[in-house]
């Protein structure tokens, strides 16, 4: 029996999405989907299926791709966050400290950083990922010196103050948090 030969490839554009949709007489119910390029998305669906059920699926498939190109960004992002935590604790801290895990986290509006020093964890906030890395560097520094001095007492800023730039990063963290307050006030 011969094979039927394969629909030609339609491209529509969906948002800020290009899609290649393919259709398949050979494919029966499911429609899915697979990322080939940034914000280029190839369909493959049943040939029996109507341009709205395919494009109803397509964004349903785009949101599960734009999470997990997310979620790999954060890993990435996490990443970095472990490398520039052991050049600070080898520059600032002599290699002796140890922790479990370091991530951006978009739960903390309040504040920059938080360290649970018997857990070994340490969150910054997803607000930095746009900061000089000075400023990244010295909230790092400081949720280090966490996982030795557990309070703001003096031994604990005589460890953060090691960090040169200190004062100038918390300048910096001080406007960004005024700016914060007079844009939600303005809303």
């Amino acid at each position: 029996m011969p094979r039927s030969q394969p629909a030609k490839p339609h491209v529509v554009r969906h948002g800020r999405w290009t899609l290649r949709i393919i259709r398949s007489s050979r494919r029966r119910k499911t429609i899915r989907s697979e990322l080939v390029g940034e914000g280029f998305l190839e369909i493959r669906a049943p040939a029996r299926a109507s341009d709205a059920d395919i494009l109803r699926a397509a964004d349903a498939l785009i949101a599960k791709t734009e999470r997990n190109l997310a979620a790999k960004a954060a890993r990435g992002a996490d990443d970095y966050l472990e490398e520039r935590a052991h050049h600070l604790n080898q520059r600032y801290f002599g290699g002796m400290l140890r922790w479990q895990r370091i991530r951006y986290v978009s739960n903390q509006r309040r504040r920059f950083g938080s360290c649970t020093p018997d857990r070994g964890t340490i969150r910054l906030s997803d607000r930095l990922r746009s900061v000089p890395s000075f400023v990244l560097d010295y909230v790092l520094v400081h949720e280090l010196a966490h996982l030795i001095e557990p309070n703001h007492s003096a031994a604990f800023w005589k460890l953060v103050n090691r960090f040169p730039k200190a004062e100038r990063a918390r300048g910096y963290l001080m406007a960004m948090q005024q700016l914060e307050r007079e844009q939600g006030e303005g809303r």
